[in-house]
């Protein structure tokens, strides 16, 4: 629950931030607090996905896109995640999340995501994201028309491709039995 005040306070500051493109890259100072730690005194692992979700949202408001896809009733949804860590973020520790859409296949929209302090990298995940509207998944067709076109040298990486089939679940609209 601590997170929606986060998340208010992250969207309100972003409204106030220069512009950017949505296909441009994000940093977001944060500071890494008392509700972010673990019984070990350092970031929670979950945590990150948690911070990198304001990260998410400063580069979709900071872009414009935010009020865009609001007005269209769209929300953004996570599909599939992956992190790796390096380094463990310390209470009180200062830290950036740097973000960028690294490209989009015809499931999601992927971010690469980093938690980075005194210039090193200390986690990289990377996010499957779909935009939902109430009558279903937004098509890329809607996506860049709205967007606008990516630019010509952003090309999703083919091992994208392979970790989402290779982690993807079934559709909702399929069963996924659960069998152990």
């Amino acid at each position: 629950m601590h997170l929606i005040f986060r998340t208010m306070l992250q969207l309100f500051l972003s409204g106030r931030r220069s512009r950017l493109s949505i296909w441009g890259s994000s940093s977001v100072g944060l500071r890494v607090l008392l509700t972010d730690i673990d019984i070990a005194l350092h970031m929670n692992n979950g945590m990150y996905f948690s911070v990198f979700d304001l990260g998410r949202f400063d580069l979709m408001v900071r872009s414009g896109v935010w009020r865009l896809m609001r007005r269209r009733g769209w929300s953004p949804v996570a599909a599939g995640e992956t992190i790796s860590f390096r380094k463990s973020l310390q209470l009180g520790q200062r830290y950036a999340v740097e973000t960028r859409i690294i490209g989009l296949d015809e499931r999601a929209v992927y971010f690469e995501q980093r938690a980075v302090a005194d210039g090193e990298i200390y986690a990289r995940a990377f996010i499957a994201t779909r935009l939902v509207s109430a009558s279903g998944p937004v098509s890329n067709e809607e996506i860049l028309a709205a967007f606008g076109a990516p630019p010509a040298d952003l090309v999703l990486p083919e091992w994208i491709h392979e970790w989402r089939l290779n982690n993807a679940l079934p559709s909702t609209r399929r069963p996924a039995p659960h069998a152990w």
